[in-house]
């Protein structure tokens, strides 16, 4: 006689694998049917003009390094003076001589950026920033990998690069990008908010790298006429969360 005991009891853990493995599965069939008809009927907008290196301020100085996608480079408006780049540096310039470098591209992945800083061979630096994360998902990366990748820009940026301290930008809400349809805009909004959850956790105990929540409305007035980079309100509110979190670091 066989004694079977009908526990059915599931682990929290099983369950939460179960759900993740479901949720990736499902995110091919969404981008396969949904992504194409963003690509070929969203508006391409150019990277803005203006310099992407400079020195601006009085004061000690401090050399900074910006590096990134497409929202980093500053694509949704038409000048740097009003991407991130330029808002950070108008801010800093108050309290420091900033010597500040961006590089940035549009479409690069995280392991893109390791390779692109590794070519450039900026000079020396105090403090990084970083704006990475949506092509890796829209690449269909794992989360895992993509902390794994993260982890190893940073440890390429404090290590052989000498940099102090690194300002991590989390995730936007790309669930409220107003150009994506559902289901997509739904699926990547949960894979985007997984990925910034993980971020947190892997960046809590690490005292050379700091995250930067993205908390804000991603809504139409305040994107670009694309409907999925920044305009020009969002990258003032991320730099003045960059740089406040500087200046609580710096004491000022």
């Amino acid at each position: 006689m066989i004694d079977i005991n009908p526990d059915t009891t599931v682990h929290p853990a099983r369950l939460s694998r179960a759900w993740q493995a479901l949720n990736q599965f499902a995110f091919y069939p969404v981008l396969f049917t949904q992504g194409p008809f963003i690509r070929w009927n969203t508006l391409k907008l150019p990277e803005p003009v203006g310099p992407r290196a400079g020195v601006i301020g009085s004061g000690p100085d401090l050399r900074l390094l910006i590096l990134g996608d497409s929202s980093a480079a500053g694509v949704g408006v038409t000048d740097q003076s009003d991407a991130l780049s330029g808002q950070i540096a108008t801010l800093l310039s108050d309290h420091v001589r900033l010597d500040w470098q961006l590089v940035a591209r549009s479409g690069d992945t995280t392991p893109m950026a390791l390779s692109r800083v590794k070519a450039a061979q900026p000079r020396q630096v105090d403090i990084a920033v970083l704006g990475l994360g949506v092509n890796d998902i829209l690449h269909g990366t794992t989360r895992a990998t993509w902390l794994a990748q993260t982890q190893a820009l940073i440890d390429h940026l404090t290590g052989p690069m000498g940099i102090g301290r690194v300002y991590v930008s989390g995730l936007p809400p790309v669930g409220q990008f107003p150009r994506l349809p559902n289901p997509l805009r739904w699926t990547l909004g949960h894979r985007a908010a997984r990925f910034d959850r993980g971020l947190r956790k892997m960046l809590a105990d690490q005292p050379l790298a700091t995250m930067i929540p993205a908390n804000m409305k991603m809504h139409a007035d305040v994107m670009s006429e694309d409907g999925f980079h920044p305009g020009p309100r969002v990258y003032a509110q991320w730099a003045r969360t960059i740089v406040a979190q500087f200046n609580l670091d710096r004491g000022l």
